[in-house]
């Protein structure tokens, strides 16, 4: 009888956290115009909180100042990267006709191939369109549209990110210390965002140094690309190494340039984040490799690319409070990748 009723229980209680997912997500999609930029600005505040936490203690600085200085210097910060960014972009546009003849260059080596072993796939057609295609001939009207709507997209939510983290930024006290459960939550994700901002930074400073040695076109770009990609474990690394090859590809007529503008930042990228960050890191979010991966698929249909980006922290999180939960703390452990005690209800240790 009290198996049966131990059964009951696990089966309600699986039933209610399915609801409470399904209901949750729901929630947090209809609520994404505004919890997306809410969290942001809660992650952002772990990288920006300890520069005014050093302006406030040991510098006597009124915090309001502090707060002020701080957001200054981390706009100056994003302002360098987007300046430098547009720079090489301009550069890209500038050559776009040069661009074109590479492509169709390369596309007739690979159609001759194609011809020389008797495959048909229409290769004229395909050449003739490549000639013919104008980059600049796009119908302007919905490029401006798309481009308008991208950018008041960016600048509404990240008026949101700044107003949210100004508040936050000044409702901290820096002489608090925090105990318990909230010192756990706080010194995994303050340490998790921490390291990887470095590392992060560190792959995307040396895969810039990189292409830029190869001579790479928009090796800045594909550097700023590296440093966000990082953020995203597993996938954004991939990712960020595949990027520059279309480049590549289209630039270079060395086979030997193109695979070392591959392998160099991949060898890089296993470095940082398969040596070094976990000997920085430690145990880091103590997530398994495959939740890791189920998070961001699924944070990423609920908020896309800034979802995918904190998928892991927030996972994480979400593991420590299930972990202080003695009925969701079997769930805890699966996310960590261990198998729970079988040990009977109450009988849990308490991490």
């Amino acid at each position: 009888m009290t198996d049966s009723r131990t059964d009951y229980s696990w089966l309600n209680t699986v039933s209610i956290m399915v609801l409470a997912t399904v209901a949750g997500a729901v929630a947090l999609l209809y609520t994404r115009p505004v919890m997306v930029p809410f969290v942001l600005a809660i992650f952002i505040s772990y990288l920006a909180s300890p520069l005014v936490d050093f302006l406030c203690a040991r510098v006597k600085m009124p915090k309001s100042l502090a707060v002020l200085l701080t957001l200054l210097v981390a706009a100056a910060l994003i302002t360098l990267v987007v300046l430098l960014i547009i720079t090489s972009t301009r550069g890209l546009l500038e050559n776009v006709d040069l661009y074109r003849t590479r492509v169709v260059s390369l596309a007739e080596r690979t159609f001759d191939l194609l011809d020389s072993r008797g495959i048909d796939l229409g290769q004229g057609e395909l050449l003739q369109g490549l000639r013919d295609f104008n980059v600049l001939g796009l119908p302007i009207l919905r490029f401006l549209g798309s481009t308008a709507s991208g950018v008041a997209s960016v600048l509404l939510n990240g008026v949101l990110v700044l107003i949210f983290l100004i508040y936050l930024l000044i409702g901290r006290n820096p002489n608090q210390f925090r105990t318990g459960f909230y010192a756990e939550i706080d010194t995994k994700v303050r340490s998790y965002i921490v390291i990887k901002f470095i590392t992060s930074a560190t792959t995307g400073v040396l895969t810039w140094i990189i292409l830029s040695l190869f001579g790479l076109d928009l090796a800045l770009v594909f550097g700023v690309m590296a440093f966000l990609l990082n953020f995203i474990p597993s996938i954004g690394s991939a990712i960020a190494v595949l990027l520059p090859l279309p480049v590549a590809l289209v630039q270079f007529d060395s086979g030997l340039a193109i695979v070392m503008i591959v392998v160099l930042p991949a060898a890089v990228q296993f470095s940082i984040g398969n040596v070094i960050e976990p000997l920085v890191m430690g145990e880091g979010l103590d997530l398994h490799p495959v939740v890791i991966l189920m998070a961001l698929v699924f944070w990423g249909l609920l908020w896309g690319v800034v979802g995918m980006l904190l998928a892991a922290p927030m996972t994480a999180v979400l593991r420590i409070v299930l972990g202080r939960l003695e009925l969701t703390r079997p769930v805890a452990e699966l996310l960590a990748g261990r198998l729970p005690p079988n040990l009977p209800t109450g009988q849990y240790p308490v991490p």
